[in-house]
């Protein structure tokens, strides 16, 4: 008999202690300057400050976006908000979002880019990080829309983390549908080409990371907007 692939369902832990990318725990100050925590009490100040209709959070390429045009064009009139930190994994963006980055505003939208710096974890315990980090927005913004980034894949050649990455975003694709007032969308444009590389123009370094503008693809991004759209509007 064929065995079946679990759904997250299945899978996700039924303790969220027992799942590490699911457990809200600071990021380790390993260069010791202490540059996590300046960042974490910046958004803290900037949510007391501010009013944003969408709040982006994530890692790098949250981070990165508001440095390209396509952040001006695209995201600024909706009065966007950024609290990306680069290198963040989904334990790490569940504590700040946990200790007080929520606490002082009410966006309409709020956009999770995060997963991709998992290293260690299984598709599983990353894809119920995302679903708990989409809980918890949840119960602090009940009236906001979560709307999940999916994974870019990663690598010049096929290899263990573009497959880790599809899983995470297969499995939180078939989780969305239940969780509270969430949606998914994938910013893969086709990176990857029919043999199996990703060209280092569209990746360099084969990882989403630098040319942020351009990574997504503009016109998924374009999709992001208009879904963001919809949403304040909604």
């Amino acid at each position: 008999m064929a065995s079946q692939v679990p759904s997250l369902g299945d899978t996700e832990m039924s303790s969220e202690d027992s799942n590490p990318a699911a457990t809200a725990t600071p990021c380790v100050d390993t260069q010791g300057d202490g540059r996590w925590m300046s960042l974490h009490n910046r958004f803290v100040a900037d949510s007391k400050d501010k009013e944003p209709d969408v709040l982006f959070v994530g890692d790098s390429l949250v981070q990165l976006l508001h440095q390209f045009e396509v952040w001006r064009e695209l995201f600024s009139p909706l009065h966007a908000l950024n609290f990306g930190v680069g290198g963040d994994a989904t334990q790490h963006v569940l504590w700040r979002l946990s200790n007080g980055e929520l606490d002082h505003i009410s966006p309409k939208v709020v956009v999770l880019w995060v997963g991709t710096n998992n290293h260690g974890h299984t598709p599983e315990q990353i894809s119920g990080g995302i679903a708990t980090i989409v809980r918890l927005i949840n119960s602090k913004l009940p009236r906001a829309h979560t709307l999940v980034l999916g994974l870019l894949p990663r690598g010049k050649s096929p290899n263990p983390l573009r497959e880790r990455n599809a899983r995470v975003n297969q499995l939180v694709q078939q989780a969305v549908p239940a969780l509270p007032r969430a949606s998914f969308l994938s910013v893969d444009p086709g990176f990857v080409h029919s043999d199996g590389s990703i060209s280092h123009q569209d990746l360099p370094c084969w990882r989403p990371r630098r040319r942020t503008e351009s990574s997504p693809g503009p016109g998924r991004l374009a999709d992001a907007q208009v879904m963001l759209t919809g949403q304040e509007t909604g």
